[in-house]
């Protein structure tokens, strides 16, 4: 590292905190129904979008009406999108010709990106048309992180809201998320990316000779229309194989530099909007400064590891596997950005990590993608924490616990405890099962701890709904597709219900006035605690995995062993 690395880590944080204010503000004006500058040049599409689909706009809806609204959705986007690329070989825009995709892949591909996944056993550029990518994958970028949004949105409304069934409206929640947040914010980053170099075109792929005379084909299309949502949206599905490593998707240091930046800048600024929305400001500060805690504190532990030294070489600061263009600091601040966000864009190849730095990008997936996350998903699953740290300091000191005024009782806890432990399920029982099945073990490229830690990152990354690769699995598989696919499903959705089942349960209760036994949120003894839970939490669930993956991996590369 040197001084300049510093600078950039600086100023991307500074930045980033001097955004979350003003972009916070803006959206819960938006949620609460005030009219801000935005819509002068957008309301006729919302009304319009009501009009259309016959929606209610003043109806609400119980926690129940609104997971049933968003489940079926979901499903209905997922079979459209699945049959959208069997069929594509019949569809215009297509100028390559290209056939339509295998029904697994169609499968994995639709369930991933249905959940904001957008984990990719493809190549863009040789497997979709340029129609499948705006109509499917660039649509699902833009509803999926919509969703998040919702969720999160709906769980601040039933901690704020008392005495009431109400906790919303899906319909209404998912069109203003889409049209005032969402679309002027990916429609300016890509008009900045395009003016970096990012291709946005229909042109057929081109043919071109390179000084040597070889010759080399140019993939082209709508690139920077999809590029900007899929980090906006912390989606993360590159238009191309070579995901943000590739020039035509990241030209310059300045595109790397606002495509991290957008990665947190929507999920920042959410836990201003909570803190509006509930009257706790200082608390929604608390939540910001915990994710950023762990963010830096995370970051410095890859950037310690990775500028070590690495006996099997013979040198520290490796450069294999990483970006060339932006250097080794841009490729680890890449990998750690995108793993503590529900984003699976990539500008470095994560399995030429150093063990503890890939073990890292594990570890921050899964946290649940609570170090800002994913967006809005990373916000509702701070708060599980945020629950589940109030309950066991409430059984610490023999109180009912109690949350910004309401009771947190066995039901809510139930079901916050099930949120948290079905995608941790899902990434053990899915990594051990393809540890011993051999339909497993034949897409590895490793053997040893390396071969493990493959597959340990394809369920994490699957059940955390990131998306990001590894590499060296072949997970374009049937056995890979079907599995992963699942993952995404279960950990997208065992985790919504849930949640909505809370914010259905805390809406109905009344208001507890505070008293000398509560337990202030807004305080460094709290924040000291959450961070705790959280770190409790992910050591006891997966230092096991961890242990037979990166860690003894690094041990035997201390050692002179390698995989």
């Amino acid at each position: 590292m040197n001084i300049f690395d510093i600078l950039q880590f600086t100023l991307f944080v500074g930045v980033l905190t001097l955004l979350t204010p003003p972009l916070g503000r803006f959206i819960a004006r938006i949620f609460e129904g005030q009219r801000t500058w935005i819509h002068r040049p957008f309301s006729w599409l919302e009304r319009l979008t009501y009009r259309v689909s016959g929606i209610d706009e003043k109806k609400d809806m119980d926690w129940k009406q609104y997971a049933l609204a968003l489940l079926a959705f979901n499903f209905i986007g997922l079979a459209v999108l699945f049959f959208l690329q069997m069929i594509q070989s019949g569809l215009p825009l297509n100028p390559q010709g290209f056939a339509g995709v295998s029904w697994h892949s169609a499968f994995n591909t639709a369930a991933s990106f249905v959940t904001n996944t957008n984990w990719q056993g493809y190549a863009g550029e040789t497997t979709m048309s340029y129609l499948t990518q705006m109509i499917g994958l660039a649509f699902q970028n833009f509803v999926s992180a919509a969703v998040g949004i919702a969720v999160a949105i709906a769980l601040a409304r039933g901690i704020a809201r008392k005495s009431t069934q109400g906790i919303g409206n899906f319909w209404v929640d998912l069109t203003r998320s889409t049209i005032y947040i969402l679309l002027p914010m990916a429609f300016l980053l890509a008009l900045v990316l395009v003016s970096q170099g990012v291709v946005q075109n229909f042109s057929p792929y081109l043919e071109a000779v390179t000084l040597e005379g070889a010759k080399q084909i140019l993939p082209f299309g709508p690139a920077a229309s999809q590029v900007s949502i899929k980090f906006l949206g912390t989606n993360g599905g590159g238009f191309f194989n070579a995901n943000s490593a590739h020039p035509f998707e990241n030209p310059t240091a300045l595109s790397n530099f606002l495509q991290m930046l957008a990665i947190f800048i929507i999920p920042a600024a959410l836990t201003y909007t909570f803190g509006i929305m509930t009257n706790a400001r200082k608390h929604g500060w608390l939540i910001y400064g915990v994710m950023m805690m762990l963010f830096v504190v995370l970051t410095g532990a890859s950037l310690a590891s990775e500028y070590s030294q690495n006996p099997i070489v013979g040198q520290s600061g490796v450069m294999e596997g990483k970006e060339t263009r932006f250097g080794i600091f841009n490729s680890i601040l890449f990998s750690t950005v995108t793993t503590s966000a529900s984003c699976g864009g990539v500008n470095a190849m994560h399995s030429s990590l150093s063990p503890l730095s890939g073990g890292i990008a594990i570890f921050n997936m899964m946290l649940g993608e609570i170090v800002f996350g994913g967006v809005g998903a990373g916000l509702y699953g701070m708060l599980l924490f945020v629950l589940l740290t109030i309950f066991l300091a409430g059984l610490m000191v023999g109180r009912t616990p109690e949350y910004l005024g309401k009771k947190i009782e066995g039901r809510e806890m139930m079901m916050v405890v099930l949120a948290i432990l079905a995608p941790c399920a899902t990434i053990l029982l899915g990594t051990a099962l393809s540890s011993v099945l051999p339909v497993g073990l034949t897409s590895l490229a490793n053997k040893g701890p390396h071969g493990f830690s493959e597959i340990l990152y394809a369920f994490t990354s699957a059940a955390a709904n990131n998306g990001s690769a590894f590499a060296g699995l072949n997970a374009n598989t049937p056995y890979y597709n079907v599995m992963l696919g699942l993952a995404v499903l279960f950990g997208r959705f065992l985790i919504i219900v849930p949640i909505l089942a809370v914010a259905g349960s805390l809406a109905n209760k009344k208001i507890s006035p505070p008293s000398s036994g509560t337990f202030e949120v807004d305080t460094s003894l709290f924040a000291v605690l959450l961070i705790g839970v959280i770190l409790i939490v992910g050591a006891l669930t997966f230092l096991p995995a961890l242990s037979l993956g990166p860690i003894v991996e690094h041990v035997l590369m201390l050692n002179g062993r390698t995989f």
